[in-house]
């Protein structure tokens, strides 16, 4: 039976609980690998995950860019509700 959570705490848990049990398969399931990794895999390594991180700073650039930037005194205060003199 599938269930379906319409909250963010239980998606939250449902996510959380999908990702260990995929982890703990993962760790438990190993089997020797009789392979070589030359050095050219770990640069892969490293430009996937130097792209993994230049996608999210460009996913939420706005974001970043309003957490580092402050606002103006008088549009504060017209954001409240309350009028400049």
């Amino acid at each position: 039976m599938l269930r379906t959570y319409s909250s963010l705490s239980g998606r939250l848990f449902a996510f959380t609980t999908s990702a260990a049990l995929c982890l703990s398969l993962t760790l438990t399931a190993q089997k020797t690998a009789h392979a070589y990794a030359d050095p050219g895999t770990s640069l892969m390594l490293v430009q996937s995950l130097s792209a993994a991180a230049s996608g999210l700073l460009f996913y939420f650039r706005r974001r970043l860019k309003l957490l580092f930037t402050r606002r103006s005194s008088t549009t504060a205060a017209t954001d409240q509700g309350s009028p400049t003199n």
